[in-house]
């Protein structure tokens, strides 16, 4: 190589230099995700929030590595991803139920959590206030604990004469336990109405429970808020149907997949939102000054789809007061 090629080369490969090392020192950083259920039953909700990350100018793979853990349904499994997520030293984790929140905040002190509509968070001990969550967990909040109670009103609308509901709840989420236990019985009591409380024992065990309904047939059926029974909408939909019965949800996905009935906040816009919560913690801002957010959409949705396959005629009432009809 002559010697003026040769200085051309060097000057070259020296300019190159600072380009290679900026290329080395650009790492994306890792968004943790502990989902509950599996990837085909969350994949509305994860691709929500994708979307808002596009929203907010970021885009997978190319902004942020999204690393989804998925429990399958068995919460008892959060301690386990959420220590393997914690391994990766992300910027945040998502959090979709409360379990996954409390095995989150036991892995990590110092790691931001972002919840993505869990419900009272205070009442729990997740976060200490909505304004002021302190520590490393903030998001959004759900409002279930206020709007889950309704559910019955809107059967009674729907139905004037029902005397007997049933409702499935998961026994190992705390909130649906005090639900249960206090806001719910109030409430039919009010109005006359028997509940009958069907505990949710698996995804294995839903065609038992369903088919134990059917010795003494309730008149309706209300699935309460519950990340693992949200995975399981269009099983829990079908099964419903299935046994003719009547059924009210509190997320509009439920509608969707073929519920009578739905009255509550849509996930996937909670979903969405969250992203703003991961926007502002990439940009620095630290989980103890973003105060938590409440849905401020409450949808009520008819499919009357469902309705003319149960030979059911929803009041014209109802359906006026109805945000949201499938037909």
């Amino acid at each position: 190589m002559r010697r003026r090629e040769f200085i051309a080369f060097l000057g070259s490969t020296v300019a190159a230099w600072p380009l290679a090392a900026h290329a080395q020192q650009t790492i994306r950083p890792v968004i943790g995700f502990l989902v509950s259920g599996s990837a085909d039953s969350f994949a509305i909700f994860v691709d929500a929030f994708r979307e808002g990350m596009r929203d907010n100018g970021l885009v997978q793979d190319q902004d942020y590595i999204l690393d989804l853990r998925f429990a399958d349904g068995d919460y008892g499994r959060f301690p386990t991803l959420a220590a393997e997520v914690v391994q990766r030293k992300p910027a945040a984790i998502i959090v979709t139920t409360i379990s996954a929140a409390r095995a989150a905040q036991q892995a990590t002190k110092t790691i931001p959590i972002v919840m993505t509509g869990l419900i009272d968070p205070v009442g729990i001990g997740l976060i200490n206030s909505l304004a002021r969550p302190g520590g490393n967990t903030t998001g959004l909040s759900n409002i279930a604990q206020d709007v889950m109670p309704k559910l019955v009103e809107i059967l009674r609308a729907a139905f004037p004469a029902i005397k007997n509901i049933a409702i499935l709840f998961n026994p190992t989420n705390p909130a649906n336990r005090d639900l249960m236990s206090q806001k719910f019985p109030a409430q039919a009591s009010s109005i006359g109405v028997t509940l009958r409380p069907v505990e949710f024992k698996g995804a294995k065990e839903l065609d038992a429970t369903f088919a134990a309904l059917g010795h003494q047939p309730p008149e309706a059926l209300v699935v309460m808020s519950d990340a693992a029974l949200y995975d399981l909408r269009e099983r829990i939909s079908s099964l419903a149907l299935t046994h003719r019965l009547p059924t009210i949800a509190y997320v509009p996905e439920f509608t969707d997949a073929g519920a009578l009935m739905s009255y509550g906040p849509p996930r996937r816009a909670m979903y969405r939102r969250s992203a703003d919560y991961v926007k502002k913690i990439l940009a620095g801002a630290k989980p103890a000054d973003l105060p938590v957010e409440q849905p401020t959409q409450i949808e009520l949705s008819i499919n009357l789809r469902t309705a003319k396959v149960l030979g059911i005629t929803v009041p014209d009432g109802l359906l006026a007061r109805a945000d949201r009809v499938i037909d």
